[in-house]
């Protein structure tokens, strides 16, 4: 399965390195988006370490002429995966927005690619209307949702926010192939 895994600015951008190598030794192909805000969190080294792919973080980044980077990856892509989503990269998505290399991806991959996201953020945040109005909105275009869960979060108050254990994530995506056979029947 080809897997493009958006990963956005969360203290828990992390534990995508985690869902990284564990879907490659699964035997997929990951291809990682890494936001400007992910990278103050994770290098684009570790995941490409991992994925044994080039790790995209910018749009006009075109090494291949004969390819347009987000095209492609939308074009490739079985599953598209936001792990962690930010309440900005929410947003964005759910407005339209496409002024990055993720958001680009995720607009050009939507009615090719089953669509996931993975929330992590403070409470406060994953509670507010607007966030929870984007969140509905995206469900209602087809996108898929790994809810977060409750734990003690990095700001110090426990809460709903936290990132989905790496096994509920990993286990998540991989039974999306199952989804992909049957609709290729």
């Amino acid at each position: 399965m080809n897997i493009v895994l958006g990963v956005s600015g969360s203290i828990s951008a992390y534990k995508a390195a985690d869902v990284t190598s564990r879907l490659t030794k699964d035997g997929h192909n990951v291809y990682v988006i890494l936001t400007e805000a992910g990278s103050k969190f994770i290098t684009p080294l570790t995941l490409q370490t991992l994925s044994k792919n080039k790790v995209y973080t910018d749009t006009f980044d075109e090494d291949d002429p004969a390819a347009v980077n987000h095209i492609y990856l939308a074009d490739l892509a079985d599953v598209v995966a936001v792990i962690p989503a930010s309440a900005d990269i929410i947003g964005k998505v759910a407005s339209g927005i496409a002024d990055d290399m993720l958001t680009s991806t995720i607009l050009a991959a939507h009615n090719q690619a089953i669509m996931v996201m993975a929330p992590a953020m403070n409470t406060n945040m994953y509670e507010n209307p607007i966030v929870q109005d984007n969140l509905e909105k995206l469900a209602s275009y087809g996108y898929n949702f790994i809810d977060p869960k409750t734990s003690l979060l990095a700001c110090g108050t426990t809460g709903k926010g936290a990132l989905a254990d790496v096994d509920v994530i990993v286990n998540y995506i991989e039974n999306l192939e199952g989804v992909l056979k049957n609709d290729q029947l």
